[in-house]
């Protein structure tokens, strides 16, 4: 029995250290790109590489552990254990060397870890085979072969430890017991750990130099992981032609550099900024009152006094699609999401990004875990200087499901502000809430209704880190951003796809506004990042997508969202609401939005195409 168990551990054990190696291994090919890493940054990247190192080895000692488990049960001829074992170990250091030199020679011409991008161009070996010298073939091959070798080398040395003998009818019970229970834990590295994220590259991203965070992560997971992104995006929607596509999206494309805002809404060109996304504040909920007393209370009271946008709409029913048309100004997806596509998502620009290169320090804040649908690995690889969740983080107040609550956040977060202020550098600040989300289990008891009461005490901490904010000196010269993620299904009759179930709140307030106003355009949350830049003084030509509300001729002005299987799209004309299930109009009081929608919705993926 003891044979067996350590066995199994000894394959999972071999397994890490082969994909720990990779670490050094790679950095010391960078070494210029690595030189400023020193000592620490090298041991950083091999231990936050491990998390998914470790779920590479859950993957591989799958296998070994069900056959294990099985000799205690069942006799089979040692030599046909053996063969079967050892087929296997190879198989699996030759595709994991074959990925690793391959991505070694990539990584200087892609500038990112392998994935299932390059079936693109193994589907032409002639032509892919035409790019590859001679020197860099034979170069690869050897370290294919050196990998390969030790990794077979180091699996033979483990492969002694395996005892096929079953352990009898008495012990064999108990002994499935154990396996049962490395079983579980073998699953748990698979999934990446106990918490709310599953396996992911965002796993090991941490630190602000992208190369770094490329260096931590397992080419291995990175190129398996992606190999189910095979969806022709191309194709997803063809409305139009490419060239009448291209003509219809020039009409509606976000403003260029010289489209300066016609009205000035901050009585300072470059304030700190600090950005605000709320989770699930839907207009329904915060428009709702019982028994005459309003629900979010502190939000309608910040509405009066500050910019108030009436007309403003989420890009998408999910936080991290949400989050991208905010930070990134790039639309919604219906049945994907480009921040877990991060070839793509890295690709995209980004308000920290364009406030980094004007001096700018950049952080952004959540009480949870920012690994979940690849949170930090979009983040860091857009231009957030640093991240702060969960991990970071110690409250004497214990979290709930989704992390620490938003009284503990906002007030730490309030803190963080004044100090960034006193600090003396422009900054952009975010974060993110989380207590307005189900299971809505909050130390609050204000309404019986579950979401109203959620909805009631995120309100309630949100005004009090502002009213902290303003009894501060980081008021004077400060922006506030308050923005909703996406909405919610509140009352619960609300269809999914109507424009009431996407409408959100957006104010902006700080001592940066110069007076109060009520904005009655027609927008979107892609629209912030083209806005919130024109008034800096900033250009945003690289937003395509987003439109400078306050521009004195802009583009046609109009709220876009997508829900799971349509689009919606609506203005001061009217609406049209698309249902892909079908192909089914559902609502066309201006039917001239529903080829605005087409063309936003097909340009979308024709851009996620080309990525």
């Amino acid at each position: 029995m003891k044979r067996k168990i350590t066995f199994v551990l000894a394959v999972f054990g071999a397994t890490l250290l082969a994909m720990a190696v990779q670490k050094p291994v790679f950095l010391a090919w960078y070494a210029a790109e690595a030189a400023g890493a020193g000592f620490g940054g090298w041991c950083a990247v091999i231990w936050h590489g491990l998390s998914l190192d470790a779920t590479v080895a859950g993957y591989v000692t799958a296998l070994p552990l069900l056959l294990t488990l099985l000799s205690c049960w069942v006799r089979f001829p040692e030599r046909l254990w053996r063969r079967v074992m050892t087929g296997y170990f190879v198989l699996v250091a030759l595709l994991t060397a074959v990925v690793f030199a391959v991505d070694v020679a990539l990584y200087e011409h892609w500038g990112f870890r392998l994935d299932s991008t390059i079936l693109i161009y193994l589907a032409d070996p002639k032509e892919a085979m035409a790019s590859v010298d001679w020197a860099l073939g034979v170069r690869q091959t050897l370290l294919g072969g050196v990998y390969t070798a030790a990794m077979v080398w180091l699996y033979g040395r483990v492969l002694r430890l395996f005892d096929g003998e079953p352990c009898g009818a008495r012990r064999a019970l108990p002994a499935t017991l154990l396996f049962l229970l490395l079983a579980g834990g073998d699953f748990l590295a698979i999934r990446g750990g106990t918490g709310a994220s599953v396996a992911n590259v965002s796993k090991v991203y941490f630190s602000s130099e992208m190369f770094l965070n490329h260096a931590a992560t397992n080419p291995v997971f990175s190129f398996l992981s992606s190999l189910g992104d095979n969806a022709d995006y191309a194709a997803a929607y063809p409305f139009f032609d490419e060239r009448t596509r291209a003509v219809r999206f020039d009409a509606l494309r976000g403003n260029g550099r010289n489209a300066e805002p016609a009205v000035r809404v901050l009585d300072t060109l470059r304030p700190n900024v600090v950005v605000v996304i709320l989770e699930s504040f839907a207009r329904t909920v915060m428009d709702e009152e019982v028994d005459g007393e309003p629900v979010m209370p502190n939000m309608q009271r910040l509405k009066r006094e500050g910019v108030w946008f009436e007309n403003f709409f989420a890009n998408s029913f999910r936080t991290d699609r949400g989050e991208v048309a905010i930070l990134s100004g790039f639309p919604a997806q219906t049945k994907t999401s480009v921040m877990k596509l991060p070839a793509k998502s890295r690709t995209l620009p980004s308000v920290a990004r364009s406030l980094g290169r004007e001096g700018y320090a950049t952080s952004f804040a959540y009480g949870g875990d920012l690994n979940f649908t690849n949170q930090a690995q979009y983040m860091y690889a857009t231009g957030w200087q640093e991240l702060v969740w969960q991990k970071d983080l110690r409250f004497d107040t214990p979290p709930a499901d989704w992390g620490y609550d938003d009284a503990v956040m906002c007030d730490w977060f309030a803190d963080r502000v004044i100090a960034l202020d006193a600090a003396g550098r422009p900054f952009l600040a975010g974060l993110l809430t989380l207590s307005s989300h189900k299971p809505f289990d909050v130390p609050y008891a204000k309404f019986e209704n579950e979401v109203l009461n959620a909805m009631a005490f995120s309100d309630a901490c949100v005004g009090a880190m502002i009213d902290r904010l303003k009894a501060s000196p980081a008021w004077r010269n400060l922006l506030v951003v308050l923005v909703a993620d996406h909405g919610y299904p509140y009352p619960k009759t609300l269809p999914y796809n109507v424009p009431l179930r996407h409408r959100i709140p957006m104010i902006w307030t700080g001592g940066a506004v110069a007076a109060p106003r009520v904005v009655e355009e027609y927008a979107s949350q892609i629209d912030l990042a083209a806005t919130l830049l024109g008034q800096l003084g900033i250009g945003h030509d690289d937003f395509e997508y987003s439109k400078d509300i306050f521009a004195p001729a802009p583009p046609r002005k109009f709220a876009y969202y997508t829900f799971n299987d349509g689009f919606g799209v609506v203005d001061a004309t009217g609406e049209a609401i698309w249902d892909a299930t079908g192909d089914r109009v559902v609502s066309a009081t201006n039917p001239g939005l529903l080829d605005v929608g087409r063309t936003m919705l097909q340009t979308t993926y024709t851009d996620l195409a080309g990525r």
